[in-house]
């Protein structure tokens, strides 16, 4: 396709040609032009970014096959938020085959807020966006005594009998879970950000952590690239609905179908209720076909090849949690060790999941960022929206202990740099959104950002900020 074709002519043969791809060669072309009508019908070889379309069955991705995960899908967004440092040159190295008509970009990207908070950041890190050697020895710390754990909680026929109380089935069950979300918080999460290292099978290897806690890597991948790329964006981050109809972090208007009665409670059960997240991880049924539902729903395709190629993986490494963690503990120390299993889940829960919550579920927190491109059709900053939308609370030592997730706003603009940057890029971001006007969040403790997130949840439930005439869904980006 020429850059001066006209849209109008790219229109005029797309309805003279198959309803769902066909091959079009312009005049001015030297190669056939390979036309879509709309993302929809993207092969499983292919994606799209900001309205072009890319082969990338040849492609040998620096970062390595991961790209591959998201076969059939526009990436624009997760393009974006994922190559920091990238611009056209970079995309001119794929093979571009043809247009998408019926692209529409609800974020704007290179914005001066944008280049401003990077070019300061990058001053700190000095291209060195990947692990450190704190990362990798805190990494090595969670993972050494994550495999002690397993290994006491796999093989002990003590639970219930247990000469020292520190060999007992509750204490392992409560220290193994820590230890499983330690796993998830600091090893997993930067490496399936593809931050942990530049050499992708690191990135690969560290991301199995996730399958061995109990989650799967792919479907982590799934929801949670997702999640970054459109946070709190109702409609597309399956964070935001994933919960729903037990409990909402969306505010809905009074009177909304997804508002239960029984939410008017939620600011006193929704933490207690996240102690039953590995139940619902671990016999997750999508285990099976690595479709995961909160990403299907919001209209990512996960049925490329690389998806199913991995599915025999995902189910046997399942299965190998199910050995250690379900029938190990049973076989040797009886029915009894069910509940003993049961507090080993809750533990593991509620260390990941509330922690979880508090990112984007706050009092000041945006809840419809792409509300004024709705409205007025302006793309909204990606960039500020991740800041409205993200809170920080502590420091280095909360860094450490959560992975870095302490520091959403950080994390969020720079998904795939190092947890253990985070706190110390935190004052720049800082200064950077004051100097823009862009709402940043901070809570010097971790309470703090508590309280704001049980009281949030509470007038969410029981539409207040409805009630006082306020408009929850500020949608100021």
């Amino acid at each position: 396709m020429p850059p001066n074709a006209s849209a109008s002519g790219l229109t005029q043969r797309l309805v003279a040609a198959d309803p769902t791809r066909s091959t079009v060669t312009d005049e001015d072309a030297t190669e056939p032009t390979q036309i879509l009508r709309s993302n929809e019908h993207l092969a499983n070889t292919e994606v799209s970014i900001e309205g072009t379309i890319y082969d990338i069955s040849d492609f040998k991705h620096p970062g390595g096959e991961v790209i591959k995960f998201f076969g059939g899908n526009d990436v624009t967004v997760q393009y974006r938020m994922i190559h920091h440092r990238h611009g056209d040159k970079q995309l001119a190295k794929m093979k571009a085959v043809g247009k998408v008509v019926d692209y529409e970009a609800e974020y704007k990207f290179d914005t001066e807020f944008e280049r401003e908070v990077k070019r300061e950041v990058f001053k700190i890190t000095k291209g060195r966006d990947f692990g450190t050697y704190g990362y990798f020895f805190r990494a090595f710390l969670y993972i050494a005594f994550f495999f002690f754990m397993q290994y006491k909680f796999a093989t002990s026929t003590t639970f219930f009998t247990a000469e020292n109380w520190y060999e007992s089935g509750w204490v392992l069950a409560v220290a193994f879970g820590v230890a499983q979300a330690w796993i998830g918080l600091n090893v997993q999460h930067d490496a399936n950000h593809g931050a942990a290292s530049k050499k992708p099978w690191v990135n690969d290897l560290l991301g199995f952590g996730a399958d061995l806690i109990g989650g799967c890597k792919w479907s982590w991948l799934a929801q949670h690239w997702t999640h970054h790329a459109y946070t709190n964006h109702a409609d597309k981050d399956p964070d935001s609905f994933s919960s729903e109809p037990i409990f909402t972090f969306n505010d809905y208007p009074i009177g909304h179908a997804k508002r239960m009665w029984w939410h008017r409670f939620q600011g006193a059960f929704f933490l207690p209720m996240l102690g039953f997240y590995w139940l619902s991880m671990v016999f997750n049924p999508q285990i099976i076909d690595l479709r995961h539902s909160g990403a299907k729903y919001v209209g990512l395709k996960m049925e490329n090849d690389f998806i199913v190629k991995r599915r025999k993986f995902a189910i046997a490494l399942r299965l190998c949690y199910f050995y250690l963690n379900l029938y190990s503990p049973v076989a040797n120390n009886g029915w009894s060790a069910v509940a003993v299993i049961m507090l080993m889940g809750v533990a593991e829960s509620l260390t990941l999941a509330t922690l979880f919550s508090l990112s984007h579920n706050f009092e000041m927190s945006d809840r419809d960022p792409t509300l004024n491109f709705r409205k007025t059709g302006e793309e909204v900053c990606w960039f500020k929206s991740q800041v409205e939308t993200s809170s920080t609370y502590g420091g280095v030592v909360a860094g450490w202990l959560s992975g870095g997730l302490n520091c959403q706003v950080e994390h969020h603009l720079f998904p795939r740099m190092s947890s253990s940057w985070y706190p110390y890029i935190a004052p720049t971001v800082r200064r950077v959104c004051e100097k823009h006007g862009v709402r940043y969040v901070y809570y010097p403790w971790i309470w703090q950002n508590m309280w704001s997130t049980v009281s949030y949840m509470h007038k969410v439930g029981t539409g207040a900020n409805w009630k006082d005439m306020m408009q929850p869904l500020s949608g100021k980006n």
